[in-house]
């Protein structure tokens, strides 16, 4: 090993063990981690990007995880082979990790001083007003807006960026020689990912430590890696500079990946008689303080908005988390309770009670954000797309099934897996699932809620043609929201920019991308889509 070399991974083999079965995820992979340079993991779910970087910590599930070849080098010792108490003196302090989700990463009972606090204790022995003190800094060094006023915050009063800057403050606060970063951005807007991303790059800088990043987003990866490795299928089908490898891939999976942006335009029906009128739509969260909890002020979710949606067309709704986005769409479905004028299919819904709604909904659905957390575990997949058709009453119970079948191959599922549980399926195939749901009831209007953004880029674009041949062959009418600005651009005819409960942009989607005229969609669109130098 070199004096340049941090990690050297050679031969590393992993495999789980479930009673007499086992199955090999990470087969034959090899590559060096050099200090203070950024390694890029990249490849589809299930390409044992995560189990590889967590074999560098040790943190797989052992014993039902096992190594049966390989070596992770670390300062001339195998990190393989060392006992839990050696480990424990490099996790967190030698090489730290920041996780994907940093909502399941935090524990929601403690305040972040306290949670950065155990760090410092554990690993250096600080306590008191010593790790109070390099608590703040830590915040400070990762762009926590007035630390002091959030040291006894719970990371559930913290949003998105914010929770994920405490993820890298507690990875950093013994000051690692090499960060682990599993999808660190994944399920953050493209302006806080933009943010995020800059971090990471001055604090490597500042602080000289490697960055293993593990990541399916490309044009992360292009942003800020020296060297890339390419895995598919547990093994590495090619590693080469980030620059040479975006400019001339030589695997044909690579090809592959790089070709997956979604593309295109939206379908090409015509626009028909307005399908949803929205006017002057407003949700007023009121803020109550005092013994008798008097309202002193409101948060405005939503503020005044207007739009018109023709039959067959797709309005793409965009801007940053807390924007009303998803309040938007929830209060239109009459989900929330919201004032200003709803019509849909000429029918006024603002002062339509809940019972009046019911059937409406038949015609108005929803595809959520998290395939798996909105199907029920406990329902088969008949049962789940089924389900709608039973409340509303649709058939008999042989006509049901029929229609279960039909609306699985719609969506490109095979019939004969409606008995199987949501479990053993993909994302990609359980947000089919999703979509199948809703389409089984043959509604005119389709509420898509961040669809694709837990998904990988592949799956994105099949998940993209698949909304849009069901556009094009149904007439359908799509409400998208999204922070993915290349997903929305591939399908949506109009467009809306939302900040903080208002419309800043409203036009066609066409004219706005190739024209944006507030600084806020030119803010989102150069996160989205301007890519700067690859790092050197």
């Amino acid at each position: 090993m070199s004096k340049q070399t941090l990690i050297e991974v050679r031969d590393l083999a992993v495999e789980f063990v479930s009673g007499d079965q086992t199955q090999r995820v990470v087969e034959g992979v090899s590559f060096d981690i050099r200090r203070g340079e950024t390694l890029a993991l990249v490849g589809e779910s299930g390409s044992g990007k995560s189990v590889t970087a967590h074999s560098i910590l040790r943190l797989l599930p052992y014993p039902l995880a096992r190594h049966p070849s390989g070596t992770i080098g670390f300062e001339q010792r195998d990190l393989l082979t060392l006992d839990e108490k050696q480990m424990r003196r490099i996790r967190g302090n030698r090489i730290a990790m920041i996780f994907q989700e940093p909502m399941t990463s935090l524990n929601p009972l403690h305040n972040i001083e306290k949670q950065i606090n155990e760090i410092l204790l554990l690993h250096k022995g600080l306590r008191g007003k010593a790790a109070t003190e390099r608590t703040l800094e830590l915040l400070e060094l990762v762009g926590i807006p007035e630390p002091h006023k959030r040291l006894k915050a719970l990371p559930h009063e913290l949003s998105g960026g914010q929770r994920q800057r405490v993820m890298i403050a507690m990875a950093l606060a013994n000051e690692p020689e090499l960060l682990i970063a599993d999808e660190p951005t994944t399920a953050l807007d493209v302006t806080v990912q933009l943010k995020i991303l800059e971090l990471l790059k001055s604090l490597q800088a500042r602080l000289g430590m490697a960055l293993l990043l593990i990541s399916h987003d490309l044009n992360l990866v292009k942003r800020i890696a020296h060297r890339v490795c390419v895995m598919q299928k547990g093994q590495i089908v090619e590693q080469a500079a980030c620059d040479e490898l975006f400019r001339t891939p030589k695997h044909p999976y690579t090809q592959m990946l790089l070709g997956a942006e979604p593309s295109g335009g939206p379908a090409g029906n015509p626009p028909g008689a307005p399908l949803l009128q929205v006017e002057d739509l407003r949700v007023w969260f009121p803020i109550k303080k005092g013994l008798l909890r008097r309202t002193v002020d409101y948060v405005k979710a939503v503020d005044g908005i207007n739009f018109s949606l023709p039959q067959g067309q797709t309005l793409g709704i965009v801007g940053e988390s807390g924007s009303g986005k998803s309040t938007l769409g929830l209060a239109i479905l009459r989900l929330l309770g919201s004032q200003g004028a709803i019509r849909f299919q000429g029918a006024a819904l603002e002062n339509l009670s809940q019972q009046q709604v019911r059937p409406l909904r038949r015609q108005m659905q929803v595809v959520f954000q998290d395939p798996f957390g909105s199907l029920s575990p406990r329902m088969c997949v008949s049962d789940i797309v089924g389900e709608g058709l039973r409340i509303h009453r649709i058939g008999n119970a042989a006509e049901q099934e029929q229609a279960i079948i039909a609306a699985l191959q719609e969506v490109g599922l095979d019939p004969q897996a409606r008995h199987r549980y949501p479990h053993e399926f993909s994302g990609g195939q359980r947000q089919r699932i999703a979509i199948a749901r809703a389409l089984v009831l043959k509604p005119a209007l389709i509420l898509l809620d961040e669809p694709t953004s837990a998904l990988d880029r592949t799956v994105q674009r099949q998940v993209v043609e698949l909304l849009r041949s069901l556009q094009s062959k149904y007439n359908l009418t799509y409400l998208f929201i999204s922070h993915d600005l290349a997903v929305v651009k591939a399908l949506s005819h109009q467009l809306m920019v939302v900040k903080q409960g208002q419309v800043v942009e409203q036009g066609t989607a066409a004219q706005i991308f190739a024209d944006p005229r507030h600084p806020y969609t030119r803010q989102l669109l150069e996160a989205a889509f301007l890519a700067p130098a690859v790092a050197q």
